[in-house]
């Protein structure tokens, strides 16, 4: 049986906009490799996350739906973002980023997030309904 993953959020601080209000985290080298691979879009509905560290890019083999990734810093501010990528691609390499966020598609859209806004992640609690 898989072993769960940790838990937290992210909340774009410059925005006052929440990204993720259950983030998944990926932390080691097989829970990176496989990220949401075979994943249906309904099991990572508006409100999920995966947070992928340590990371400087993605790709979405073997992904059902298209998501926003959001690359990230080592202070946790966005330094690049990919929107509504598509299934079987692979995503640039950022050499400044640090980890990524993989979220539904339309979430950079609908939060308005972009490139310098500073990303707040919190783990081992749930945000704030």
């Amino acid at each position: 049986m898989p072993v769960p993953l940790p838990t937290g959020f992210a909340l774009n601080r410059t925005r006052q906009a929440y990204l993720a209000r259950h983030l998944r985290v990926a932390d080691t080298h097989w829970s990176r490799l496989c990220g949401l691979m075979g994943t249906d879009a309904g099991t990572f509905p508006v409100g999920q996350g995966l947070w992928i560290v340590p990371s400087r890019g993605v790709h979405t083999f073997a992904m059902r739906f298209p998501i926003d990734v959001v690359y990230l810093d080592g202070d946790k501010v966005v330094v690049h973002l990919e929107e509504n990528l598509k299934p079987w691609r692979v995503a640039p390499v950022r050499l400044r980023a640090t980890s990524v966020l993989e979220l539904p598609g339309n979430t950079l859209t609908s939060t308005q997030t972009a490139i310098g806004d500073e990303i707040e992640i919190a783990l081992g609690r749930a945000a704030q309904e």
